[in-house]
C-alpha cells in the first residue's frame, strides 16, 4: 500500500527522474506539469506529500502553496526551486512549505525528506511494525527479517509483502495487488504478479515453514499453512 505523491514540476526531465525514482521506492505518483493543474489535483486531499517546484506556468508554486493552506489542506509540501538563499528558503516555509530543497539535489535527500514527512504526519498510533508468525517488518526501519535472518527486498518487492502482511490471512487476488500495489486500474496482461510473488517467496520461505502460498484459481495468502 503505497504512499501517494503528488509531483508538481514543468521541466519534464526533472518531472520523469522524480516520479520514476520514487515508483521504485514504491510510492504512487501522479504528476503535473503546471500551476493551475497542481493545485486541481492537490486540493481533493488524497496524497500523503507534495513536491512542488517554485517555478511553474499558469500558476507559480507560492500561489499554489497559498491556495491550499487557504483551502485547509494540509498536506505536508517539499519546495523546489533553483533559488537558493536564505530568504528564499524563509519565505517558502512562512509561505507554508514544510520543507524547501535546492535544485539541483540528490534524489537519496528527496526520499529521506519525504520518508521523514512522512513519519512526522503518521498518528502517534500509527502501527510501525507489522508481524506474521515469525516474519516482522519495520515500516519505519524498511527493515525486514524473518526470525534471526534479515531479509533483503527490492523497493516493489517490500511494498508487495507490506500489502500481503496487513492482509495476513485472507486470500488477495491480482487485481488487488496490481491495484493496491502497483497502483493499475486495469490488468496489463503480463505475468508481473506471479514473478514478483516468485521472488518474494524464494526470499521470505528460503530454510524455513512456508508462508507465503498460491491459493489455486484465487490468489494469494500469507499466512501458516492450513
Amino acid at each position: 500500500m503505497g504512499y501517494r505523491i503528488l509531483v508538481v514540476e514543468d521541466d519534464a526531465a526533472t518531472a520523469d527522474y522524480i516520479a520514476r525514482g520514487l515508483g521504485e521506492e514504491g510510492f504512487v505518483v501522479d504528476r503535473a506539469d503546471n500551476g493551475r493543474d497542481g493545485l486541481y489535483h492537490a486540493t481533493d486531499g488524497s496524497y500523503d506529500c507534495i513536491v512542488l517546484d517554485r517555478m511553474l506556468p499558469g500558476l507559480e508554486g507560492m500561489s499554489v502553496l497559498g491556495a491550499m493552506r487557504g483551502a485547509g489542506i494540509d498536506t505536508p509540501v517539499i519546495l523546489l526551486s533553483a533559488l537558493g538563499s536564505a530568504e528564499d528558503r524563509i519565505k517558502g516555509l512562512t509561505g507554508g512549505a514544510d520543507d524547501y530543497l535546492v535544485k539541483p539535489f540528490a534524489f537519496a535527500e528527496l526520499t529521506a525528506r519525504i520518508r521523514l514527512l512522512l513519519r512526522r504526519r503518521s498518528p502517534p498510533s500509527a502501527e510501525t511494525v507489522l508481524r506474521c508468525e515469525d516474519l516482522e517488518m519495520d515500516l519505519l526501519a524498511r527493515r525486514v527479517r524473518r526470525g534471526a535472518r534479515t531479509i533483503e527486498l527490492q523497493p516493489r518487492e517490500f511494498a508487495l509483502l507490506e500489502y500481503l502482511m496487513r492482509h495476513a490471512d485472507q486470500v488477495v487476488t491480482r487485481t488487488m495487488l496490481l491495484e493496491g500495489v502497483w497502483d493499475y486500474h486495469f490488468d496489463p496482461g503480463t505475468n508481473v504478479v506471479d514473478v514478483h510473488i516468485s521472488r518474494l517467496r524464494r526470499k521470505i520461505d528460503e530454510g524455513a515453514a512456508p508462508l507465503l502460498h498460491t491459493v489455486r484459481g484465487a490468489g494469494y495468502r500469507l499466512g501458516p499453512a492450513g
